[in-house]
């Protein structure tokens, strides 16, 4: 069963990020992309407190459920932390060339 990882990070962590997926066989690609957070106002900056957000960077990865343990085990590790992670079951998939 495929499973769609979505991880939400601090932008700081994104190089270190980007370099852990790549180095992962079983993951045959990703999606990155800006977005911005909307939530507790404890751990935000002022100027995020004023502003209502902040910035973070979102990756989207499909892969097998098995290797997802895998995958989240290491990135305290290899990326940092100040990461968000949730999954979606994945029931279709293609490709149109």
């Amino acid at each position: 069963m495929q499973t769609m990882l979505l991880l939400n990070i601090n932008p700081r962590l994104e190089e270190d990020l980007v370099d852990y997926l790549l180095s992962k066989e079983f993951i045959d690609g990703f999606t990155s992309y800006t977005v911005h957070g909307h939530g507790i106002h404890s751990d935000m900056s002022l100027t995020e407190q004023v502003s209502g957000r902040r910035k973070r960077i979102q990756v989207e990865a499909i892969l097998n459920k098995e290797n997802i343990d895998e995958l989240l085990d290491g990135l305290k590790e290899n990326v940092g932390t100040d990461i968000v992670y949730w999954e979606q079951t994945i029931s279709n998939k293609g490709r149109i060339d």
